[in-house]
């Protein structure tokens, strides 16, 4: 279990989101503009991780991603084995030595050990505690019944055809 450049974005978008979901989904063109991440590499990487209970998708107008697990129950291990390719080591090194392939088990089962103790409330609590500040999610305008007093007829002088606005012109 190494932790390559696929898993560390990955590590990275699901703070993100963990940080932002409270306001509801967060869309992944969002994670991707703060990220600088491109959005068709996040669609796959989020795919994967909708396959094994990770996220959760919402789709249409205000949809997005949420997280399928509470943060306490989603490990650092469960991301990068959700999106890295369960290559084995020898495959990677090329290397077809007894000794060596079991020193690379050895590594990564410790490495993978180790993933699966971070969970992602801990990132999360370390974010927060850095200062980091997370700009609620814009508020989206709603349509104000206005009263009917308020209410004033407009009075409009701007000819409502374009045979009427070329008849404006020869008067």
């Amino acid at each position: 279990m190494r932790m390559s450049t696929k898993g560390r974005l990955a590590v990275n978008a699901l703070l993100d989101l963990a940080l932002r979901e409270g306001a509801g989904p967060v869309a992944l063109a969002s994670i991707s503009e703060r990220q600088q991440v491109s959005l068709s590499y996040l669609e796959q990487m989020f795919s994967r991780l909708r396959k094994v209970g990770v996220v959760e998708s919402t789709r249409g107008p205000g949809g997005g991603y949420t997280l399928g697990r509470p943060t306490v129950q989603i490990s650092v291990a469960d991301i990068v084995s959700a999106v890295d390719d369960t290559a084995d080591a020898v495959q990677r090194t090329g290397t077809d030595d007894g000794l060596s392939r079991s020193l690379w088990r050895q590594l990564d089962a410790v490495m993978l050990d180790h993933m699966a103790t971070i969970t992602l409330q801990s990132l999360v609590d370390e974010q927060v505690a850095s200062g980091v500040k997370v700009e609620p999610r814009a508020a989206r305008r709603a349509v104000a019944p206005v009263a009917a007093s308020a209410a004033l007829p407009l009075r409009c002088n701007a000819p409502n055809s374009v045979f009427a606005f070329g008849r404006s012109f020869s008067r």
